[in-house]
């Protein structure tokens, strides 16, 4: 039996709101991206999350993503799978190694929950 992870939860239906500099996040909102923040959280990962958008073609082997941390392979893998259970990243298998890429659609929202207007 093949032990393959379940797909990271779509965040992308869960409705965005106004920026929380305009007015309170709903509970069903704030418990949906909430995960999403504290994967971010940690430098490393905000370090992956950061190659990981940035990659041109949009996407990068876990490959070219290993070697930049002075971290074992395992630790990044956990980074990793830690983002991908945020729902900030897909996985790709293909091969021996593993592609990422973002997900466009809940780091919009992320985005624009922490959008703050100028003082005009």
């Amino acid at each position: 039996m093949s032990k393959q992870a379940a797909p990271p939860p779509d965040r992308a239906d869960v409705p965005c709101c106004a920026p929380l500099a305009q007015r309170r996040v709903p509970a069903g909102t704030a418990a949906a991206l909430a995960p999403a923040f504290k994967a971010l959280g940690d430098p490393v990962r905000l370090q992956l999350m950061s190659m990981i958008a940035s990659a041109e073609g949009g996407e990068v082997c876990v490959c070219d993503l290993t070697p930049a941390f002075d971290l074992t392979g395992p630790t990044i893998s956990h980074h990793l799978r830690t983002l991908r259970e945020a729902g900030l990243v897909d996985a790709e298998r293909r091969g021996t190694w593993v592609w990422y890429r973002a997900r466009p659609a809940l780091l919009g929202q992320l985005a624009a929950l922490l959008t703050v207007e100028p003082a005009g």
